[in-house]
């Protein structure tokens, strides 16, 4: 008799499959999953204003004056120095030239001895008389209210003259000074390379009503929360949110540098 060999052949056994594990973003709620809109510039603009007019309703202008007159020295001083340190010199120099026909009949070396705490005090002075004559010559000794007419004057820039033309006569103007250039920079509202590249892009950005007020605002929260130098981006009030992640990166890193002795 043939026996006949059974083979009994074994099955594989086939892994069973995992149940796929879901990553920490797919766990997180739908509302941290999707991301915050990118904000354009004209959003960008109308939080800063909302911001910014809830800090500083009525902001003052921080020179000291009581004319025209005064106002436009005080900015012809403010260059390349604070406005505390304005406010210091200038009684002294109004008090011995009140008037364009009183700073006209000083000498420049008079004058600079007047405002020789501030920066660049024998330029100042020669471009206040210079001013003071132009004045009384071809202005009737008022200041004029043309920016045409202001740029003209000794010592007058595109930032003066806007400072007079929206401070004194109520103009829409929009002053833009190495303070606010920066700041404007940093809260990617322009790329201008100067101030009055900056000017330009801020003009268009924000409404026309705003741009009297909007300049004094940003100068009173660049000096109390956006300083220059060692700022932490992601704690204030507007770069924490306005300026880019490589920016405040970037100045992070320039803030951790440790100080030179």
């Amino acid at each position: 008799m043939v026996r006949v060999a059974t083979v009994i052949r074994k099955k594989k056994k086939v892994p069973a499959k995992r149940a796929r594990v879901a990553s920490p973003a797919e766990r997180a709620p739908s509302a941290v999953r999707t991301a915050a809109p990118k904000l354009d510039l004209s959003q960008k603009a109308a939080r800063i204003m909302a911001l910014l007019d809830e800090l500083y309703p009525v902001p003052p202008i921080p020179l000291d004056h009581t004319d025209p007159f005064s106002l436009l020295v005080a900015v012809v001083l403010s260059a390349q120095t604070t406005d505390k340190k304005v406010n210091q010199v200038t009684p002294a120099l109004f008090a011995a030239a009140p008037t364009p026909e009183a700073m006209a009949r000083l000498t420049v070396d008079e004058v600079k001895f007047l405002i020789r705490e501030v920066g660049l005090a024998p330029q100042k002075a020669k471009a206040l008389v210079g001013l003071a004559q132009k004045l009384v010559s071809d202005h009737g000794s008022q200041v004029p209210s043309s920016f045409d007419e202001l740029v003209e004057l000794p010592g007058v820039g595109r930032k003066t003259a806007n400072v007079v033309l929206s401070q004194v006569f109520g103009q829409p103007a929009f002053p833009v000074d190495t303070h606010i250039h920066r700041l404007a920079a940093r809260w990617g509202l322009s790329r201008g390379r100067t101030p009055d590249h900056t000017e330009q892009d801020l003009r268009r950005i924000f409404p026309e009503s705003s741009w009297n007020r909007l300049h004094l605002q940003i100068i009173y929260f660049g000096r109390e929360h956006c300083p220059a130098l060692y700022h932490d981006l992601g704690e204030c009030p507007i770069c924490a949110w306005a300026a880019t992640k490589k920016r405040i990166a970037d100045e992070k890193r320039r803030k951790s540098k440790p100080r030179a002795a």
